[in-house]
C-alpha cells in the first residue's frame, strides 16, 4: 500500500467514525427530548452519588473517568450530576459495590510488583517501556510525580504477556530503555485524550481535546484563527477526574498534559488538523458580534451510558501510522487548496 492509500484510508475511517457519531448524538438527543416530554429524571450531584453508591469520592471520579458511571451537565453548566436511575442501575449489579470498587482499584509501582510477583526494578522498566500505562498520579512530598495503575489492567497485561514478566528483556525493549525512552506520561496522555473523547461528540469539544496536548506555539501553528483558538478554551470539556487541588498539582498536572516527544507532537497535530476539518464543517465558531454563540454551539452530549473500558495497549494505541507525512485531499472552506504537512507547518524539533 503507498503513502498515500495510507493516507485515504485513515482519513476515510475518521470521517466514517464522525459520521458514525452524529448519527448517535442525533438519537441520543431524540430519546433526551422523548424522555423529557414525558417527565423530567431527578439528578444527584457527585458527592452525594459517591455516598448512595458507598464509595470513596476518588473512586467515583475514577469510575466515571473510565466510563463506568454515566454523568449529565448541570443546568445552566455547573458540575455534572448523575441520575437516580443510574445510581440504581449500579446498585442493581452483582457483588455492588465490592465489584466496582475492583475495577478502580489503583497500585503503584511496589504494589504493581507484588501483584506481578516481579521485582519493582523490571515493573519500572515495563512501565517506561508502555507495556503498562498509568490511568493518574500523585505528587509525593518531594513533588516527583507518582504514577498509579489499574490493577485490573496489570491482571490483564500478565495474562496476555507472560513472557515479559520472567527472563531477560528482549533486545529491542532493552535497547529502547538504554536509549532512555519513558512512554508512562505519553501513555497516560493518550488514555485520557481517548476517554475525554468518548465522553462528546461536540467537533469543536473534541477539537478542543486534541487541542490540549499542543502547546500555545504548537497550537497557533494549526489553528492560525484567534477567534477559532478561544473558543476551544471556552467549550473545552471538563474533565470529572483529574483535578488536583494543590498548586503544585495542577501544575504538574499542566505539563503533563503537553506532548513532549516529536513524533507525538506530529501526530496530535495531524489528529487537531482532523477534528478542526469536522468542526468547521460542522459550524464557524463564534465571532465578534454574535449572540454570545448561541446560533452556532450545538449541545454536547455528556449522558452517555457507560462504555466497556478497553485494555491499555503495549504502546500507546493512537501511533501514527508510517508514512503520514504525506499530503491529504483538498480541505473545505478557506483550508481548501493547503496541503495536510504545509497546515502542520511541521519542521520538528533540532530543524532549521
Amino acid at each position: 500500500m503507498t503513502v498515500k492509500e495510507v493516507l485515504r484510508a485513515h482519513i476515510t475511517d475518521h470521517r466514517a467514525h464522525n459520521t458514525d457519531q452524529r448519527k448517535a448524538s442525533a438519537e441520543t438527543q431524540g430519546e433526551d427530548r422523548h424522555a423529557s416530554s414525558a417527565a423530567p429524571t431527578a439528578t444527584v450531584a457527585a458527592g452525594r452519588a459517591s455516598q448512595e453508591l458507598g464509595i470513596r469520592r476518588a473512586e467515583f471520579e475514577l469510575a466515571v473517568h473510565l466510563g463506568l458511571i454515566a454523568v449529565v451537565g448541570a443546568p445552566g453548566g455547573g458540575r455534572p450530576r448523575v441520575h437516580e436511575e443510574e445510581i440504581a442501575r449500579l446498585r442493581e449489579q452483582p457483588d455492588f459495590p465490592d465489584a466496582l470498587v475492583e475495577r478502580v482499584r489503583t497500585v503503584g509501582t511496589a504494589q504493581g510488583a507484588a501483584l506481578l510477583d516481579i521485582a519493582p526494578a523490571r515493573f519500572t522498566r515495563l512501565a517506561r517501556a508502555g507495556c503498562v500505562s498509568p490511568v493518574t498520579f500523585y505528587l509525593n512530598r518531594y513533588r516527583a510525580v507518582v504514577w498509579l495503575y489499574l490493577a485490573d489492567e496489570l491482571a490483564a497485561f500478565a495474562a496476555r504477556e507472560p513472557e515479559l514478566l520472567a527472563g531477560r528483556t528482549p533486545p529491542g525493549m532493552r535497547a529502547m530503555l538504554e536509549s532512555g525512552a519513558d512512554w508512562r506520561a505519553r501513555n497516560w496522555r493518550s488514555q485520557r485524550i481517548d476517554r475525554l473523547l468518548d465522553r462528546t461528540t461536540d467537533p469543536w469539544a473534541r477539537t478542543a481535546v486534541q487541542a490540549s496536548a499542543l502547546d500555545p506555539v504548537q497550537l497557533a501553528e494549526v489553528v492560525d484563527d484567534p477567534y477559532e483558538r478561544a473558543y476551544l478554551v471556552r467549550v473545552r470539556p471538563e474533565p470529572v477526574f483529574g483535578r488536583p487541588g494543590s498548586m503544585a498539582a495542577r501544575e504538574a498536572m499542566a505539563e503533563l498534559m503537553l506532548a513532549d516527544d516529536p513524533d507525538e507532537i506530529l501526530w496530535r497535530r495531524v489528529n487537531l488538523t482532523l477534528e478542526l476539518d469536522a468542526a468547521r464543517e460542522d459550524r464557524p465558531a463564534p465571532r465578534p458580534g454574535d449572540d454570545g454563540g448561541a446560533r452556532t454551539t450545538a449541545p454536547a452530549r455528556t449522558g452517555a451510558r457507560p462504555r466497556a473500558v478497553r485494555q491499555a495497549p503495549a504502546v500507546e494505541s493512537t501511533t501514527p501510522p508510517a508514512g503520514t507525512g504525506a499530503p491529504r485531499p483538498a480541505a473545505v472552506g478557506r483550508t481548501a487548496r493547503k496541503g495536510l504537512l504545509a497546515r502542520l507547518r511541521w519542521r520538528g524539533r533540532g530543524a532549521g
